[in-house]
């Protein structure tokens, strides 16, 4: 089957349209992130979260329970800011709408499912990120969070077409399976996902830092003027911690899927091929965060730096083992 141009150049034209906005989104949040203030100040959450301490300590029945009676919005107030997150929301809409519609006809360019290579891949990835987060938007207020997702989201973009652009093209008689559409979605998902809960978990950490810092009698520090400005440290540790408990089990599913994959397309389910490895590895790790979570020794930061170390390996398997590490998975389209 030949590859439809007029199409592909429509796909790559709605690219640079989605990175348009997207860069507006992220102008528009940045406004609004340094206008905006939390409604519960950092001396009150510092109170809040060392009496909740206290609780945890002679029970373990709260330990994933929010400690105030607010819902996830209320943590968070934009303030004079509210216009310009009103218009990052509006424009981090367009950009996936029009990021969706780039790999569509990238697909239909070439008839096939558009997750051949890493260019579309990262097309994928970015598309789950910013689709993620504008559902998550539609429940409560996240515009606080709108500067840590359009980010991501343009380098991941920006690197797509200046490192990692392929031409749309057939795929390789090895990717020719159906599973592909299975489990490459299964891992976009996921990437998408994560990318949401590694954010939330690092501004976790900064509002940590300034709450434990006031708890002490001392200054919140040089982290204060993000921790201000963002929900309290709880409400992120438990936003962070729902994001990963949901998205485990289709990682899990994503694993499970590439193996029977791996079996029909090589005959056997497992062979410790590197990508398979660290497929492995990640799993590895955010089981591990599940079970540091349920462990009250291992909430908090340690959980944070556990659930941002699994992330740094699913970066590591799709740039590291992608493009410099040779193996059965090597479809890098480089």
């Amino acid at each position: 089957m030949t590859v439809n141009e007029t199409l592909a150049q429509a796909s790559n034209t709605m690219v640079y349209g989605s990175m348009t906005a997207f860069t507006g989104a992220m102008v528009a949040f940045s406004i609004s992130l340094a206008k905006g203030r939390r409604l519960e100040t950092i001396e009150t959450s510092a109170q809040r979260t060392s009496a909740s301490h206290q609780v945890r300590m002679g029970s373990t029945a709260t330990l994933d329970k929010p400690s105030v009676s607010t819902s996830l919005s209320d943590d968070g107030d934009l303030g004079e800011g509210r216009r310009a997150g009103n218009i990052g929301m509006s424009l981090t809409w367009l950009g996936t709408l029009l990021l969706g519609m780039a790999i569509l006809f990238r697909g239909l360019s070439a008839g096939r499912v558009p997750m051949g290579n890493m260019y579309e891949f990262s097309l994928a990835a970015g598309f789950a990120v910013s689709l993620t987060y504008c559902l998550m938007s539609i429940s409560r207020d996240l515009r606080w969070l709108g500067v840590f997702i359009t980010v991501p989201v343009l380098l991941d973009l920006g690197l797509a077409l200046t490192v990692l652009y392929a031409e749309s093209s057939q795929l390789v008689p090895a990717l020719n399976s159906y599973w592909l559409a299975i489990h490459v979605s299964a891992a976009v998902v996921c990437f998408g996902a994560f990318t949401i809960g590694a954010a939330l978990s690092g501004l976790y950490l900064v509002a940590q830092s300034a709450e434990d810092r006031v708890a002490a009698g001392k200054e919140p520090g040089r982290s204060a003027a993000i921790a201000q400005r963002i929900p309290s440290a709880d409400r992120l540790d438990l936003m962070s911690y729902r994001i990963h408990a949901f998205m485990f089990p289709i990682w899990t599913f994503a694993v499970i899927a590439g193996a029977i994959w791996a079996e029909a397309a090589w005959g056997r389910y497992w062979g410790w091929d590197p990508k398979e490895t660290w497929a492995f590895i990640t799993w590895v790790i955010y089981a591990a965060y599940l079970h540091a979570r349920a462990t009250a020794g291992w909430r908090g930061k340690k959980a944070a730096y556990v659930a941002i170390a699994g992330y740094a390996t699913i970066l590591f398997n799709y740039f590291v083992v992608n493009i410099w590490v040779q193996g059965l998975h090597s479809y890098s389209g480089l």
